[in-house]
């Protein structure tokens, strides 16, 4: 009799125990709507993104290049195909400076008999084109000058390209290209002034 009992309690028990026990709800999602959902995702990322519209882009246009035997003017300036050149990134003494001439002929020296080759980079504030000029054999002409110490870099337009190349104290020689690319214009004008006072005198 108690046997009985004692298992009636136990079976009591266990279905309080199993009815008070809260179920878990499992949730399934499908592969369909998985699938689904990343396609719209998909979508939603092309629908963000800039469609091209080859009517819509800007063509790149091709570097000009001129090539040709060059008329030197100056240390930095030369002339081909009739087009006045400025040399890039450099700078020389001017004609009426002190090593203007040098540096003019060293020009001279460098692309005499040879076709030189300019690829034009821009204009500058007085209208001249700039360019880097090579000669046949690829050295770049505004370097060679430099490293002869006929010119100096001008970082403002270089980017300091050709600083490295530069001769010990070649600033000190070309005193009055470093003044201007200095700012001290009224070292530069001060030498003018007083060239044009000797040629009255």
């Amino acid at each position: 009799m108690e046997i009985i009992v004692i298992i009636v309690s136990v079976c009591v028990l266990f279905a309080f125990v199993k009815r008070g026990r809260p179920r878990r709800t499992i949730t399934r999602v499908s592969k369909h709507k998985t699938a689904v959902s990343e396609s719209k995702s998909h979508e939603g990322r092309r629908a963000e993104s800039p469609r091209f519209e080859p009517k819509g882009a800007a063509p790149v246009k091709p570097p000009v290049i001129l090539e040709g035997r060059a008329y030197i003017i100056d240390g930095d300036t030369l002339v081909i195909q009739k087009t006045q050149v400025r040399l890039f990134g450099v700078d020389a003494p001017e004609l009426n400076h002190p090593y203007g001439k040098k540096a003019k002929w060293a020009l001279v020296s460098l692309c005499k008999g040879q076709v030189i080759t300019a690829e034009v980079t821009e204009k500058d504030v007085h209208g001249r084109t700039v360019a880097k000029c090579s000669l046949p054999d690829g050295r770049d002409i505004s370097a060679e000058m430099v490293k002869i110490g006929m010119a100096i870099d001008w970082p403002k337009f270089s980017g300091g390209k050709y600083k490295s190349m530069e001769l010990p104290d070649v600033r000190k020689k070309l005193w009055l290209a470093d003044a201007r690319q200095n700012g001290r214009m009224h070292v530069w004008e001060k030498f003018e002034a007083q060239e044009r006072a000797r040629g009255k005198g």
